[in-house]
């Protein structure tokens, strides 16, 4: 069997997790598998890196940044490399240059074009193992490019790809993917076998266990993702193609966004470009806009309410106020108190009266629903904050999830 193993900054946050990291890998090679290892910088590493930078200059070239955190992923490699090789293992790492990884020039959020695995490939053949820095590749040019957030997961399902892996296995300080928060919902159950579209829906939502960039590259070319946990040795959660068992259950789960702000323009002249002259200063300034909801035309008048960050919530808000008076609106105003509430499940696609469920559900518990969107496998309400966790807990009851043995 050929696997790709990939480890987060937890699991390798000082020598001792790196010796732990080094007897999951090794276990995996004595069995006979053909393995290659991805890694991430040590947990808070990257961060200091960056604090760094700051200190020098808040404005220091992109390129010199990425050369700097470029550092932290080769420290883990080389760590973890020396480790498997004490154990006997015929280890060896590799920058992501050095593994194949071709990327455009886009300092700080890179995309990966390439992965020649030539060489990864005949080491895996030979027995050897190579330990790879994750979150990076390198240009045309020879430059070092990081791949942002979430750069280490989209790596490691990269090069399963391109060694054709039968599996990726993500390594993280959690078990597996959860029907929600077991913080919030003590009957929470692990899920087995998640689908892609699923786990998307679940990363989109604020489910942090994998970036939607890794997931989105899986399902494009059908890798299979087993997201376990480094601490334990037990089976995680498989994340991959739909089957017709995905199907019996109407919902996977319910997952919950607490980071979200409101902002409501009340009065606007209902003309071909208004929205579109809204949401374009919101792009050129890289703030994501998630939800929004356009009322009727009333007289010629119209609303628009979106939903952006809690962190973009001001300074969308003071480009809003000078759209506003651009556009002759009556109104801008906002909230930052709100929270995004999901359901999502491939089987809402063959059950009829899911959304019903979860209206009623939250209409008798006397929870104002201020917003909502749907897609084919996913209902989402924005609620106040405050309700965030008895909205959950009363769904995950509603659709029979507390007892679930996804």
């Amino acid at each position: 069997m050929r696997i790709v193993q990939k480890f987060g900054g937890t699991s390798l946050a000082g020598i001792a997790r790196v010796k732990a990291t080094a007897a999951i890998v090794y276990d995996a090679h004595q069995q006979g598998h053909q393995v290659a290892v991805v890694v991430s910088a040590m947990s808070g590493e990257t961060s200091r890196m960056h604090a760094l930078s700051k200190d020098i200059s808040t404005t220091a070239e992109a390129r010199e940044v990425d050369v700097l955190l470029a550092t932290g992923e080769q420290a883990s490699a080389a760590l973890l490399a020396m480790e498997l090789k004490r154990l006997g293992v015929d280890a060896f790492s590799l920058t992501g240059a050095q593994a194949g990884i071709r990327t455009d020039s886009q300092f700080g959020r890179a995309n990966i074009k390439t992965v020649d695995s030539k060489r990864l490939v005949a080491a895996m053949q030979a027995g050897k193992l190579a330990v790879i820095t994750g979150f990076q590749g390198c240009d045309e040019a020879g430059n070092i490019t990081t791949l942002g957030r979430g750069g280490s997961d989209t790596s490691a399902v990269a090069i399963a790809i391109a060694v054709d892996a039968d599996v990726c296995d993500i390594y993280t300080d959690v078990d597996g993917i959860y029907t929600t928060d077991p913080r919030i919902v003590a009957c929470a159950q692990k899920i087995k076998k998640i689908s892609y579209e699923e786990m998307l829906e679940f990363a989109s939502l604020g489910a942090k266990v994998l970036q939607t960039r890794s997931v989105g590259l899986a399902m494009k070319h059908g890798m299979p993702i087993h997201l376990r946990s480094s601490f334990d040795n037990i089976a995680g959660s498989m994340v991959c193609k739909e089957d017709k068992n995905m199907e019996t259950a109407c919902v996977t789960g319910v997952p919950f966004n607490r980071d979200e702000a409101k902002i409501t323009l009340q009065g606007i002249p209902d003309q071909p470009g208004i929205a579109a002259g809204i949401f374009a200063p919101i792009a050129e300034a890289g703030i994501n806009v998630d939800v929004i909801v356009q009322n009727i035309s009333d007289h010629g008048l119209t609303d628009i309410t979106f939903t952006v960050t809690r962190a973009d919530y001001t300074k969308t808000m003071t480009m809003m106020h000078q759209h506003c008076l651009n556009m002759k609106a009556k109104q801008v105003f906002g909230s930052n108190d709100v929270a995004k509430v999901s359901i999502i499940g491939v089987g809402m696609k063959s059950h009829a009266g899911v959304a019903q469920t979860m209206f009623q559900t939250l209409a008798q518990a006397g929870i104002n629903i201020e917003m909502i969107t749907t897609s084919e496998i996913k209902v989402t309400v924005v609620i106040e904050e405050t309700d965030v966790d008895r909205a959950v807990t009363l769904l995950h009851t509603a659709f029979g999830l507390d007892a679930s043995t996804a």
